[in-house]
């Protein structure tokens, strides 16, 4: 009996046993499950509120992109010349990682410094000190030796190091270490995933080599390439196309802000000046990309070419090379034989059609050591007195303001007296050689009391020989303001940066007299340039074209020729001169009578000989050098007179009183230069 009884209780305890069972797995079920789902909602609001910063996070930390240089865009002449190109030069490099401690620079630093020598003409105290302080134990030696630090900060403890440091003198410092301290602080200077280069010029085989050996031995410095510029065709376009800053100079400081927003390293050549300056978006080329992927203590584990790099395209000037280094040589000769107080010589040469400049030389002389410097630029930002060169624009803009016209202009060249001073022409000082001429023979005569004549009509005032001079001084923005549609006293538009608009003189009432001399070309002051325009207005038919010396943009072919033509510079018109074409023909025809016409007196027949024949205006100022008194020569012209197709100006200020020819005796040369190696007189119209 007691047995059953058992029995029957065992029976019961497994049926309890087995229908607790499914419970507690239910339960376990149902516990997974929230917490399944409530992980699901976490991932998704992680998902989907920060989803993109985690992203970023991960590729900021295990992607990261490093750019490589490539080589600037070249400078060709117009007959396909190279005038600046690149020198490929092997470099010692070293490419910065990621959470780089000084004390690691260090390591490498002196490291490298045993194999590679560098200028260390940059070496500054603070780098030294810095270089010598990266070594830890140099660095609680000279806190132990200070004392008294404990209470300061690490920093302030570091700069007290840095004053201790960089009170001692240089020369307690060996070569091998100030070596080594200039290879880390361009390390230092670096940024993280950056390259610089540590050498990269007369790097030597055996520096190559020993670099090369013990790569292994110093992270991130390797071997690459890197380019200067060369000049072919000699350094003298230096002066027009610009420098471009190199590794010891870095970016300019006056732009480094501005530089480092666009994209730029500290250690990027940019272009610093004129054209590289002027044209550095298309000269400067795309960096080449290379993913860096690092492991998870951020050490470079493998690195994927994104993009090659593409170097920058080409400029491909107006500028003919050959005629170009003759000029400059005519220039520098005619420099040479002035003398006295003489203080540079100026040419241009454009095509007045279309504004492409085809030479543009010029020197510096400086009259107490006679030393003469290429100037090329002195065309565009050395405003010069000029003379009777700009009576062209003086009669134009008489006859726009209706005071003479093609039928009715004839005047009396007579001295000016007014208020007890005497203006008058080269020829007529004294009244004794008084003639009749009209707008045409007064360009022929270069006469000055036409021209001061004409002021005064359109100043509407009239003369009475001897009486005061009461014109309003509105007369000089009248003057000015015709002489401006030329290109006188204003931008001409060229491509070159740093173009001077010129120099004006007061314009007050108690300066009245000179408007006299603003209108015979003695009172302001104009650029080569600007007279080169003017004269270039003229010969076209009224149309101011703005000078350019970048003829068109072009890539590189797969040889590293002269690509295709991606862009092309178009003559860009700035004004067009409103006169009559008979008004045009008063003038055209003075300018051809200053040298071929039949007048005693005319100015420029010593150029009757050039062929084709040519019209042009003569100047002769009467200037100042030091309190000595000087002439300035000046020249404006155009060829053929029939159709032009090339104007050549030219300056030479501050001549000995005696100078007469020196600037037709230089245009001659010019000339000759231009139609034996620019463009032959068969082509001739």
């Amino acid at each position: 009996m007691t047995l059953k009884i058992f029995k029957k209780r065992n029976k019961k305890s497994k049926k309890t046993k087995a229908a607790s069972l499914p419970f507690r797995i239910n339960i376990i079920f149902i516990v997974v499950g929230i917490l399944f789902i409530a992980l699901l909602t976490q991932l998704a609001y992680l998902q989907v509120m920060y989803g993109s910063k985690f992203k970023a996070e991960v590729n900021r930390s295990d992607t990261s992109v490093v750019s490589g240089n490539v080589q600037r865009g070249m400078i060709y002449d117009s007959t396909g010349k190279v005038l600046v190109g690149n020198s490929a030069h092997q470099a010692i490099i070293y490419t910065k990682g990621v959470n780089e401690m000084s004390s690691d620079l260090y390591q490498t630093a002196t490291k490298l410094s045993q194999y590679v020598k560098v200028s260390k003409s940059s070496l500054t105290k603070r780098q030294l000190a810095d270089y010598y302080l990266a070594n830890t134990n140099r660095l609680t030696a000279v806190e132990k030796r200070l004392g008294g630090l404990d209470s300061y900060s690490e920093d302030a403890k570091y700069n007290k190091a840095l004053e201790y440091v960089e009170k001692i003198p240089n020369s307690r410092f060996s070569q091998a270490t100030k070596n080594a301290a200039e290879i880390f602080a361009k390390m230092s200077g670096a940024y993280q995933l950056s390259t610089v280069n540590i050498k990269d010029d007369n790097v030597s085989e055996t520096e190559i080599a020993q670099v090369g050996e013990h790569l292994s031995e110093m992270p991130g410095v390797n071997v690459g390439t890197s380019w200067s510029r060369n000049y072919p065709n000699g350094k003298a376009i230096q002066g027009l196309a610009g420098t471009v800053s190199n590794e010891k100079t870095g970016l300019p400081s006056d732009r480094v802000n501005e530089l480092l927003a666009e994209g730029y390293s500290r250690n990027d050549s940019v272009g610093q000046s004129y054209l590289e300056r002027q044209y550095e978006p298309v000269l400067r080329g795309t960096k080449s990309q290379t993913q860096v992927v690092l492991n998870s203590d951020n050490e470079i584990k493998k690195e994927i070419k994104k993009y090659g790099g593409q170097k920058g395209d080409n400029l491909q000037l107006t500028i003919n090379a050959k005629f170009q280094k003759t000029l400059q040589s005519l220039v520098r000769s005619a420099e040479q034989g002035a003398g006295g107080n003489s203080t540079g010589t100026y040419a241009v040469v454009m095509d007045p059609n279309n504004g492409a400049v085809i030479g543009m030389a010029g020197v510096d002389r400086n009259p107490k050591t006679s030393k003469i410097t290429d100037n090329v630029l002195g065309n565009i930002n050395s405003p010069i007195v000029m003379g009777s060169v700009v009576k062209g624009a003086m009669v134009s803009g008489a006859l726009m303001d209706g005071v003479i016209t093609p039928t009715n202009s004839t005047l009396t060249d007579q001295p000016i007296t007014t208020g007890g001073v005497k203006k008058s022409s080269w020829f007529n000082h004294n009244g004794g050689s008084n003639i009749s001429v009209d707008a045409s023979g007064a360009l022929e005569v270069s006469s000055n009391s036409y021209m001061m004549q004409l002021a005064m009509k359109e100043a509407h005032f009239k003369y009475v020989e001897g009486g005061a001079l009461t014109m309003s001084p509105s007369i000089f923005s009248k003057l000015r303001g015709y002489f401006n549609e030329f290109g006188l006293g204003v931008d001409t538009g060229i491509d070159i940066p740093g173009e001077s608009t010129g120099l004006k003189g007061a314009s007050g009432r108690q300066h009245i007299g000179s408007a006299l001399d603003e209108a015979f070309g003695n009172y302001d002051a104009y650029t080569t340039m600007q007279v080169a325009q003017y004269m270039s207005t003229i010969a076209n038919g009224g149309y101011r074209i703005a000078p350019h010396v970048v003829q068109s943009i072009r890539g590189t072919n797969k040889n590293g020729s002269l690509g295709a033509v991606k862009a092309t510079v178009m003559p860009k018109v700035l004004n067009h001169i409103d006169m009559t074409s008979a008004q045009r023909a008063v003038v055209k025809r003075g300018l051809y009578d200053v040298v071929h016409g039949t007048n005693t007196y005319k100015t420029g027949g010593e150029l009757d000989t050039i062929k084709p024949e040519i019209s042009a205006k003569t100047g002769t100022a009467q200037t100042f050098y030091n309190g000595n008194e000087t002439v300035t020569l000046s020249l404006a012209s155009y060829a053929p007179s029939t159709h032009p197709q090339v104007v050549v100006a030219l300056a030479m200020p501050n001549l000995g009183v005696n100078a007469e020819s020196n600037n037709m005796q230089l245009a001659k040369r010019i000339y000759a230069a231009y139609w034996k190696e620019v463009q032959s007189t068969s082509t001739v119209k």
